[in-house]
């Protein structure tokens, strides 16, 4: 009868906690491929070091390059100072 007690209470407690969201951009590479379409899927795969590789990788696919916003090496957006 414990062990009953033990185990409904802990599937209660993994139950209850809210649902985790995964992060869509993987911070390992600093460009990713963005494909899309039905015939691959739509998925983002953060592994290209540099944008040249993954246009080759997306050259006659369903797919475009973007800069990985969460990537260590990515460069912070430039803000412009307007001299008077």
């Amino acid at each position: 009868m414990m062990k009953s007690v033990l185990v409904a209470s802990a599937l209660a407690t993994l139950m209850a906690g809210a649902p985790v969201r995964a992060q869509t951009y993987a911070p390992g590479a600093p460009v990713c491929l963005h494909v899309f379409g039905e015939l691959e899927g739509e998925r983002i795969d953060c592994i290209f070091t540099s944008f040249a590789q993954c246009q080759a990788a997306a050259s006659g696919r369903p797919a475009t390059c973007v800069m990985n916003p969460y990537s260590a090496q990515a460069q912070p957006a430039r803000t412009v100072r307007r001299v008077r």
